[in-house]
């Protein structure tokens, strides 16, 4: 709920993020695809990936975390609306909302799938900082969206991706709790 409210947030605010959700969010900008299901699809693949290198267990409870996101990025907004909302605060709220929810997700050995599920496979295997890796990916990602949207709200979507990854960051280290 906490990621999926983010999610409204930037969609509401125009902005974008990165992960597999920014892929979706550009599918959803640019060719009108509703963005909880394609959020859905995009992470079909990495289940296969998950279940071989994280286990079974893990993959299920991203599937059903995924599918659950998938479902409330559809329903939130007839729960609530926005009246006004500043670009910048719905940038930075959504940004710690979802990397708040991402960090209880990888906590309780479950991620939203795709770049997480990678993410946390390189923090296992090479010691790498899942919100490092994560950050970097999403960096790649929402360079597309300077190509979608005009460069303030391309700003804007990159203080959110910061803030969502200084989250995961700060808070997941391998020397701390992780759940299964």
């Amino acid at each position: 709920m906490f990621v999926a409210l983010g999610v409204c947030l930037f969609r509401e605010a125009g902005l974008f993020t990165g992960g597999t959700t920014g892929v979706a969010f550009l599918a959803h900008y640019l060719l009108g695809y509703p963005l909880g299901a394609v959020l859905f699809v995009i992470n079909l693949p990495f289940y296969v990936f998950g279940w071989r290198r994280l286990g079974h267990i893990f993959t299920f409870k991203t599937f059903v975390a995924v599918g659950l996101l998938s479902a409330y990025v559809e329903l939130l907004p007839q729960w609530i609306g926005f009246e006004h909302l500043n670009p910048l605060f719905a940038a930075v709220m959504a940004g710690l909302l979802a990397g708040t929810g991402i960090l209880i997700l990888i906590r309780h050995g479950a991620s939203l799938g795709g770049v997480t599920i990678m993410a946390i496979y390189f923090q296992k295997t090479r010691g790498w900082r899942a919100g490092n890796v994560q950050m970097a990916v999403d960096f790649v990602i929402l360079l597309t969206a300077f190509a979608v949207a005009d460069a303030h709200k391309a700003l804007l979507s990159l203080l959110g991706a910061l803030a969502l990854n200084v989250v995961i960051g700060v808070n997941h280290r391998t020397d701390r709790y992780y759940g299964v």
